[in-house]
């Protein structure tokens, strides 16, 4: 019996090769759209560039904040020359030594001599030390008790005095006015002596400052300027020392003041009037269109008259005046008022001086 048999059907080579492009296709697609689906959902790829992109502008901020400098309110710098700086003829100031510094624009002014020659700076040397004694006491309503250990070498070698007595107990208050306004000696002892327990560990302290405020040619031995040899400054740093004491609202008001009396005690129970040798000289309006508003004088025969004084225009702008090597009590006053005098155009430089007939 025949059976009849169903044959399969036979693909061409044509159709074969189709097939096989077509689930070559097949798979490509499935691979590309895996890809496509897990990396979406990947927080690698997308993630990552935002996160650092963020870390890093974050970085960059916290820097710059970390790096922008900040201007201390209490430093001073060395004046520049001012283009129309005035240079003083020999006779037109007493003083051989003479700076005149605008404190708010850092320029000097006028100048005679060198603004860096070396000069004794005689009792000019009490700004630095009411700076000292005002910025490290512990207690400004302290009080020293005055010895005579502390009077005897100071009157051996005619130091100016306040007058405050043997046995006498004295605010530390009336000391710092005693040191600015009489130029007392036995004031800036007691100070020293308060403040730091010995004068050379105060001294020390005052050449500390000096160096802290970047003075390049001052130098303290003793805490009055009596004359010695390896205590000097320039009328630059003189001016600067000023500049710094006026930052110091405790030290301006004493130098700015004219009359002070200290408080009663036993050895006088009336206290001591204290008069400021500066301004037993002037009113300190005597120049239009300016007030001079304090400052310190000072003399010994090495360093002769010297007056470190500031003023004022009516709009607050500050000025600072040094003069050193004068002759003669009251021509330092007159030097000082030649010197603002530059600023407002109201003092004549060559003007006669009143004070002529006092020289010495």
């Amino acid at each position: 019996m025949q059976t009849n048999r169903k044959t399969e059907p036979v693909l061409s080579q044509k159709d074969t090769i189709t097939l096989a492009v077509i689930m070559l296709l097949i798979i490509v697609l499935g691979v590309l759209g895996i890809v496509a689906v897990f990396g979406a959902k990947s927080p690698g790829i997308v993630l990552e560039p935002v996160a650092e992109t963020t870390y890093i502008a974050e970085t960059e901020e916290e820097t710059e904040e970390e790096t922008e400098p900040t201007e201390d309110p209490m430093a001073v710098f060395y004046p520049e020359p001012a283009a129309d700086m005035v240079v003083i003829p020999e006779e037109n100031l007493v003083a051989q030594h003479a700076v005149l510094i605008d404190v708010d624009n850092n320029q000097m002014l006028a100048v005679k001599g060198n603004a860096d020659d070396e000069i004794y700076p005689a009792s000019m040397t009490k700004l630095m030390t009411l700076i000292v004694a005002v910025e490290n006491v512990e207690d400004v309503d302290s009080t020293f008790t005055i010895t005579g250990d502390l009077l005897q070498p100071l009157w051996a070698q005619s130091a100016s005095m306040a007058g405050f007595a043997d046995g006498e107990t004295v605010t530390f208050t009336d000391l710092l006015y005693g040191a600015a306004l009489p130029s007392g000696a036995d004031a800036t002892q007691g100070l020293a002596m308060m403040v730091a327990g010995s004068d050379e560990a105060f001294v020390q302290m005052m050449n500390d400052k000096a160096a802290e405020l970047g003075l390049k040619h001052t130098h303290f031995v003793n805490t009055s300027g009596l004359h010695d040899e390896n205590h000097y400054s320039t009328p630059e740093d003189i001016a600067l020392i000023m500049e710094y004491c006026l930052k110091n609202e405790l030290c301006k008001e004493v130098i700015s003041t004219y009359k002070y009396t200290t408080s009663k005690t036993e050895q006088n129970p009336n206290g001591i009037e204290l008069t400021s040798t500066m301004f037993n000289k002037m009113y300190g309006n005597e120049v239009p269109g300016i007030t001079i508003g304090g400052g310190k004088t000072g003399y010994t025969d090495e360093a002769g008259q010297c007056l470190a004084s500031y003023a004022e225009t009516p709009d607050g702008h500050l000025y600072v005046a040094v003069t050193s090597k004068g002759a003669g009590k009251f021509t330092t006053v007159f030097d000082a008022f030649k010197l603002y005098g530059i600023v407002t155009g109201t003092y004549a430089m060559d003007q006669s001086d009143p004070a002529a007939e006092y020289r010495q």
